[in-house]
Formats: structure tokens, sequence, C-alpha cells
């Protein structure tokens, strides 16, 4: 057996026949306008050049498999510049991936892919549209002063909360799970407006099948519990990983922060156990004005309702992220309101829980108003962290 013929029939053995094979193949094709997936091919001296040879100053942050860097084109744009860690097999096959992903979407709240190197240069190099106000996680807990107002008022964050789940909704509709939403993947522009991104760990979802069998990926205190014990990809996976998000937006806390009590560290499990207790007042984060300000307070309840549906460890008795976005623009528009009993006070007055599923139906395990015990029967601590 030739060396060619044995390296190929070790690939095959070792990664089996899969689509990934050809991809690879397909990867290694240029054409003669330099253009790779329909998206233009930057050379590595051209970004080198860019970020100034990757100067640690101009460092963004992590991108999943990469350091992400400023740039300035010479054409004028600002540009964010990922670089592999290391080029190995897997990492290749990350960055392939979110080639791939990215050629094939287009939605305002998901970041746009400028190009890459070619698979022949020095490094993978992906050139994205540069985000200029940072991560939803930056605002949320780095860049969090306890004694100065927030930059992002509840208002903010409802937008954020509807803008992102907009975003996942689109990618279901493409048959594409993306497998690590998380604060730190949420970008924010100029206005505060959505660009979902790192897409180095989705995966296409054909909509003929049930679930994708696969080794769980993903970011501890986000990773769906059913997926990380069944290895059975779904897209009620990424609305779990979202539920964790809208629970950050209300309580300013962490995913996992190994600071707080052992019981305490998921703040999945903590907040499911704050709000089957009646407690949830006791996260909030205080600057939201949850206790002062009447409207802040139904739309808070509301959303933590609807983050404690998304954290079921049943994904059956998750919503689809369809009808999550339906809830959440119900709620920033109000349209989710009954009429108050006039003879009660405003803090004893209580808010009819509205239905997360369609026609307005109550989920299972859902309060009746907002002074009743939440109780899950199903929800457990995310076994991911």
């Amino acid at each position: 057996m030739g060396m060619i013929a044995w390296w190929w029939w070790w690939r095959r053995r070792k990664y089996g026949d899969s689509d990934s094979i050809s991809r690879y193949s397909t990867y290694s094709h240029t054409d003669s306008s330099n253009v790779y997936f329909g998206i233009p091919v930057f050379s590595y001296s051209e970004l080198e050049a860019a970020t100034n040879h990757f100067d640690p100053s101009t460092e963004l942050g992590d991108g999943g498999f990469g350091t992400v860097y400023y740039g300035k084109l010479e054409d004028g744009r600002e540009v964010a510049v990922k670089r592999l860690y290391e080029q190995n097999y897997k990492q290749v096959e990350q960055f392939m991936n979110e080639v791939r992903i990215l050629t094939r979407l287009h939605h305002k709240n998901l970041v746009t892919l400028y190009g890459c190197t070619s698979r022949r240069s020095r490094e993978l190099l992906l050139v994205y549209e540069f985000i200029p106000n940072r991560t939803i996680a930056h605002h949320l807990h780095l860049h969090r002063d306890p004694k100065k107002p927030t930059v992002l008022p509840w208002s903010t964050r409802m937008k954020i909360a509807v803008q992102t789940a907009r975003a996942l909704v689109y990618l279901h509709a493409s048959d594409i799970i993306h497998r690590d939403i998380k604060t730190n993947n949420i970008l924010l522009d100029e206005g505060f407006n959505v660009k979902v991104a790192d897409f180095g760990l989705s995966r296409l979802f054909p909509n003929n099948v049930t679930h994708v069998s696969t080794a769980p990926q993903g970011t501890p205190g986000y990773l769906d519990p059913e997926y990380h014990s069944c290895y059975q990809l779904t897209s009620k996976s990424d609305v779990y990983s979202f539920g964790v998000v809208l629970i950050e937006l209300i309580t300013s806390m962490e995913a996992v922060d190994m600071s707080r009590d052992s019981d305490s560290i998921n703040l999945s499990s903590l907040a499911v156990r704050k709000i089957q207790r009646s407690e949830l007042s006791e996260l909030v984060d205080p600057s939201l004005g949850f206790e002062r300000d009447g409207e802040v307070k139904r739309m808070v309840i509301l959303v933590a309702q609807l983050a404690f549906q998304c954290l079921q460890t049943n994904k059956e008795l998750r919503p689809s992220m369809e009808e999550v976005l339906e809830m959440l623009e119900r709620i920033q528009s109000g349209s989710d309101r009954v009429q108050e009993h006039p003879r009660l006070p405003p803090e004893s007055a209580k808010w009819d829980e509205v239905g997360l599923l369609k026609n307005a139906n109550p989920p299972p395990y859902s309060p009746n108003s907002v002074a009743d015990k939440w109780v899950s029967e199903t929800t457990t601590p995310n076994v991911s962290a």
C-alpha cells in the first residue's frame, strides 16, 4: 500500500466515512479568484500588518479555539482577527466549520465573516467585522462597578435578550445549532445591539432527524445536562444555554463562580432553587430597580419564569426558541399584562403568569402567580460544572 493510500485508509479508519473528510478535501481547493466558500482570502502578511504583528496590546479576548486581535485593513476597515492556538486536525476542523457555517448565514444579529487565510497559509486566521462594545459578559461581570449605575439598564437587557433569541431562531430555522451560547459569545455594538459570535462548535442539524449523537462540547455552566448525560444534541440544548444567559441578565452573576458556596457555584442551580422558593428578589441585580419600579418587576418576574422553563433538565419540558422569542416580545411590549385588581395596593398586585407554550397554555410546573411556589419535578443541578 502506497503512503498516500495508507494515509487515506488510516484517516477513514480513525474518523469514519463522514463528510468531514470530503469537507477537508473541498477546503484544499482554491480557484483563480482566490476565494474560499464565497469569501475573500487574506494573506498572512496582510493580517500581520493589520494587527501590528499580533501585538498583545491589540488582543480583544479568546474566541473559543483562538485569540482574537483588533486590526485595521489597508482599505480602512476595522476588523477582528481570530488566530488559531495551534494547527492540529481538530483546530482545522473548527476553523473550517466556522467558515462553512458563517458563509451560509446572513442576519443582523450574527457577526459577519469578512474572510480567512488560505489553508496553505503560515497560520489559519479568520477575519470578522469589528464589534466595538465588547461582550455582555464584559459589561455584566468584568467592567462592573457596584457603586456606579449599570451601563445595562433593564430596558437594554431586555433588548439584548430579544435580539439574541431572534438570532437563535434564525439559526435553528437554518438547521444549525450554535452549541456554545454564553455571554462571552454575545457581542454588542455601539447601540448595544447583539451580534452572536463564535461558531467553531456549531453543528448542521438536518430537519429530518430528532437529534445528533455527539460527544458534549460547550462551556461549563451553560451545557445542557441532558446532552451531557445522553450525548444527544438537539435545538433544546441551545434553549438551555439561553436560559442561563437570561439568568445572567437578571442577576449580573457569572454562570460559574468558584467563590460562591458549593451548592451555588453553578448559577443555573442557584437560580432554580431560589425561584422554587419564591426568593427571586434575592437574586436580582439591585441596580435594575426591581423593588422600586413596578414595570421592571413585572418583566423580570416573567423573564425569570421563562428562564426557569428553559432550564428544565428534561428537554421536552423546555419551550422551543420560537416560543421563547414570542414570549420575550410579549413581555417587552407589555401585551402579556392583565388587569390588576383595583382593590389591591400595587405591592400586593398579582400578575397572571403567561403560558410559555403556544396558545397561552401554562407550562408544566409553572406557578399560577408570582406569589406561588415554583415547582419543578425534573430540574436538577447542571452537571456540566
